[in-house]
């Protein structure tokens, strides 16, 4: 199976957060406490807690800010919830840009998700206006597969439901609607004894806007703006950079 990579995309952002640790902390932190509020503190029953927990450790994050999270969730914390709030509109040249909010007070990030759009020439529009652009979707990333038979990753994948499966120097991804994400997962790891490094929902566009990369800088400047913000926790867009 093949498809269009998303790897150069999520594997930008990576680089990006991997600067910024602290910001990455506080967002992940974020997660695991609405998870564990609204789900439970076991990982087992409660899916959206391990994914923020393999995220967490996917950027490193100590187990002593993890465990402290988890703690404040579950203890008598009064008055601290989060809500999500989805913002929706256009960066520069046309490319739609899905921004998912994780906040306690609306007023700031929606002041602050404005500004990041105005600022960068963006457009911020309607609810809907790019959501129908976008599929809810599990990503799988596999790298260093040196001596590992990639048909033998794809046959597993897909026996476990996998609905398309990437293989390209030495890397692999594969996309699987969100509720089979983890059998996925699962799979690779129990059957083959594989390293998954990165596994999470995001949001995939149906088709892509390719730029050259002087053009998508100003693209680039107005998702870093909008991840620059505390209540932001996901910058979705159908960017592809071409390379000159």
């Amino acid at each position: 199976m093949a498809g269009h990579s998303k790897w150069s995309n999520i594997k930008h952002r990576k680089g990006r957060q991997d600067a910024k640790k602290g910001k990455i902390f506080t967002k992940i932190s974020k997660e695991i406490f609405q998870a564990v509020r609204d789900g439970g503190e076991d990982v087992q029953t409660n899916a959206n807690l391990s994914l923020a927990l393999d995220k967490a450790r996917q950027a490193n994050m100590p187990n002593e800010n993890i465990d402290r999270t988890i703690k404040k969730a579950t203890g008598n914390l009064e008055g601290v919830t989060y809500e999500e709030i989805i913002y929706e509109g256009y960066a520069p040249h046309g490319v739609a840009v899905y921004v998912k909010v994780l906040t306690d007070n609306k007023n700031r990030s929606a002041a602050e998700v404005r500004l990041a759009f105005n600022k960068n020439n963006g457009n911020l529009g309607e609810t809907g206006c790019v959501a129908f652009m976008f599929q809810r979707k599990g990503v799988l990333i596999l790298e260093n597969i040196e001596g590992i038979d990639g048909e033998s990753i794809m046959l597993e994948a897909i026996e476990a439901g996998a609905e398309d499966v990437v293989v390209k120097d030495e890397i692999v991804e594969i996309t699987t609607s969100a509720e089979l994400l983890d059998a996925v997962k699962s799979k690779l790891t129990q059957a083959l004894s594989l390293k998954v490094e990165v596994a999470e929902i995001t949001m995939l566009p149906d088709t892509y806007i390719p730029l050259e990369e002087e053009n998508s800088e100003e693209v680039i400047n107005m998702i870093e703006a909008l991840e620059d913000s505390d209540d932001v926790q996901e910058v979705y867009h159908n960017l592809e950079i071409i390379s000159q």
